[in-house]
């Protein structure tokens, strides 16, 4: 029979509550060395993924996506050395779309441009299946990980994978047929599961950043409403960035260079041109533009509720995360119009993509302090 244990008698050092696939627990056995070393490696993916986010859109942005015809993981890292290696990959360029109706008589030097941008992103790509894998088989071989934090890492590797066929999925919608660029819904996808993968490797991290102990004590404390409040944030972002990329799909945002109206009225004109209805969603310029200025509305309205609703909080912490969240929501809405009445140039599209990756992690982080709040409180 086991010794009774006095209320408030400490738990020893070999008896502490917490198993080893605790969540905040990554290594089996005690020591931060091994949490320490894989939250460098997750912050490395971080930033990688961050990179090739920006890389994407500006492969966009400068028409350079369509200019490798083919999916070659891995004899595709060497790019073309010689003359004749050039020829051939611009003569199989000039056999889709884009270069018959919009760049035939593009020369080879304007070829090499645009190649270089899509070989750049697809070579990032393949440094992050690197850094991923000998990341993760020297902690399988070298660390303790438990199976909990060995499926957890495993599963970045997977979506990396499924990331990599979804871009050639991608790409390969603008090589036949009449379309000059890939399929929006498409681009839509391959862009919602980069962040994806972005935001579960930060909550991964910032997971790593606080012991077990602190997690299972601040889930106690959390406000339910608050929980609520950031998820829906969260999705309400998530939402934006897909019809964002919509917009960027079918060149959307240089239809309706006006603001707050859209070519002199409120609902753009010939709506509901295309047949099927429901690909006016999808290829309608205007409706497409439209409907990302009135998700964007809904989301300032929303965020502005959520901050307003936070700072009656006394946790001084939480209240200065959401005081950023809604920061950057406010430059995100600025940068926005500014880049609708600019007609959508590179240099401030892209700014606008970035703010779309600072506002994704800001809100996941206030995602995650609204589930393990911080003991911050204001002094009464």
């Amino acid at each position: 029979m086991s010794k009774k244990r006095a209320i408030f008698q400490e738990f020893s050092d070999s008896e502490k509550p917490i198993s080893g696939n605790s969540i905040g627990i990554i290594e089996k056995g005690s020591g931060d060395k091994l949490r320490r070393i894989t939250q460098l490696w997750l912050k490395a993916l971080f930033c990688l993924i961050v990179l090739i986010i920006l890389v994407g859109g500006l492969t966009r942005l400068t028409d350079s996506g369509l200019s490798i015809t083919e999916w070659k993981p891995i004899t595709g890292a060497l790019p073309p050395f010689s003359a004749e290696s050039w020829s051939s990959e611009f003569d199989k360029y000039k056999k889709i779309p884009e270069y018959k109706l919009q760049n035939e008589g593009m020369s080879l030097s304007e070829f090499k441009f645009i190649y270089w941008w899509e070989w750049g992103h697809r070579q990032l790509g393949r440094v992050i299946g690197m850094v991923w894998f000998f990341g993760f088989i020297s902690l399988l071989t070298f660390g303790k990980t438990n199976k909990s934090w060995s499926l957890r890492l495993l599963l970045i590797g997977i979506l990396i994978g499924i990331q990599g066929t979804v871009g050639w999925w991608m790409v390969s919608s603008g090589l036949t047929g009449t379309l000059l660029d890939v399929a929006s819904y498409r681009l839509a996808t391959h862009l919602g599961l980069a962040f994806i993968i972005l935001g579960y490797i930060a909550w991964l991290i910032l997971l790593l950043g606080k012991n077990d102990t602190f997690l299972l004590q601040a889930r106690r404390n959390a406000d339910q409403k608050y929980i609520f409040l950031s998820t829906g944030l969260l999705y309400l972002i998530f939402l934006q960035i897909l019809i964002g990329a919509l917009v960027a799909g079918i060149d959307a945002g240089r239809s309706y260079t006006d603001w707050p109206l859209m070519g002199g009225q409120f609902l753009p004109p010939d709506l509901f041109y295309l047949t099927p209805w429901w690909r006016n969603f999808f290829e309608d310029p205007g409706l497409v533009q439209f409907v990302h200025r009135i998700s964007g509305y809904i989301l300032f309205i929303f965020c502005v509720y959520t901050w307003l609703s936070v700072r009656k909080s006394a946790n001084k912490s939480l209240k200065f995360c959401f005081n950023l969240v809604f920061a950057v929501t406010f430059f995100q809405t600025i940068l926005g119009i500014t880049t609708v009445m600019y007609a959508a140039p590179w240099e401030i599209a892209i700014v606008h993509q970035f703010g779309a990756i600072l506002l994704w992690v800001f809100v996941l982080r206030a995602r995650f302090m609204t589930k393990y709040p911080p003991n911050n409180l204001l002094s009464i």
